[in-house]
């Protein structure tokens, strides 16, 4: 049997109420040259149950014995890739129809150093838009993309479509763990990788009341000044300085004054 065009890495982990629904919206695109491998990352809830409804030459399923995290669980998916091309997907998202098909055109247009990305619609638990994600909508061409990631992310991270070969060359990083797709995206443009990103959404990003996304945190510019700070101390070591790392620096240092800031704020005003 040949190797499938697109490998869709699919981590699962506690999203059973809707599984379903991700994993139909991956096995219903008008590209059907895939193969969708799941890694259930030792999930408590019924997501186990949920994927072993699906009975599809194309699903491959590998099961953690304990929880790695999403980094670590990443990776062996990247590992256990067989397409050209590695599409990203989440276990509680929805792909809509055409996604791999617009991504597969437009990545064989770009450059070969390059990622295809989209934009989002938000949607809530329920399945109802809530809007959409401003640095998403607002950069989209590589220049723009390239100018702000060193401020912050603006990439959805199930929207991705890359060559397997390029994403072999970088992997997650399991120390950045809950920012590993932004300290990916750092490294990346760093290195030269392009950016693309379609304009029209092409997925359904869930948000969660329970997901990093909507927690309380208590100081998200000390997070990004940590994320950006492990980053260039990577970069430094492989005796990498650039531009883009002096930009990433500057902003690195604007975080830190900003969350210092904040607390400062907070203190005075209890």
């Amino acid at each position: 049997m040949s190797a499938p065009l697109i490998s869709v890495i699919m981590p699962v982990y506690n999203t059973a109420p809707f599984l379903k629904e991700a994993i139909e919206s991956v096995l219903i695109q008008t590209e059907r040259d895939f193969e969708l491998i799941i890694i259930n990352d030792a999930s408590s809830d019924e997501s186990k149950s949920v994927i072993d409804q699906f009975v599809d030459d194309r699903i491959r399923v590998i099961q953690n014995e304990k929880n790695l995290g999403l980094a670590v669980t990443l990776n062996k998916g990247i590992r256990a890739a067989t397409g050209k091309y590695i599409a990203r997907m989440d276990g509680d998202d929805i792909s809509l129809p055409k996604r791999f098909e617009e991504q597969l055109k437009e990545i064989k247009q770009g450059d070969r150093n390059s990622i295809v990305c989209s934009t989002c619609i938000l949607i809530d638990e329920k399945g109802n838009k809530i809007g959409n994600w401003k640095d998403d909508s607002k950069y989209c061409t590589p220049i723009e993309i390239r100018n702000q990631l060193p401020s912050n992310n603006c990439i959805v991270h199930p929207s991705i479509f890359v060559r397997r070969d390029i994403l072999s060359e970088f992997f997650y990083d399991p120390e950045q763990q809950e920012s590993e797709d932004y300290d990916l995206w750092l490294r990346m443009a760093s290195d030269g990788v392009l950016f693309n990103k379609i304009a029209n959404p092409l997925v359904l990003h869930r948000i969660r009341k329970n997901s990093f996304t909507r927690s309380k945190q208590q100081n998200v510019f000390f997070k990004l000044f940590r994320v950006k700070v492990i980053f260039l101390f990577h970069e430094i070591i492989k005796g990498r300085i650039n531009g883009f790392m002096l930009k990433t620096f500057f902003y690195a240092i604007l975080d830190l004054v900003k969350g210092t800031f904040k607390i400062i704020k907070k203190s005075f005003s209890k």
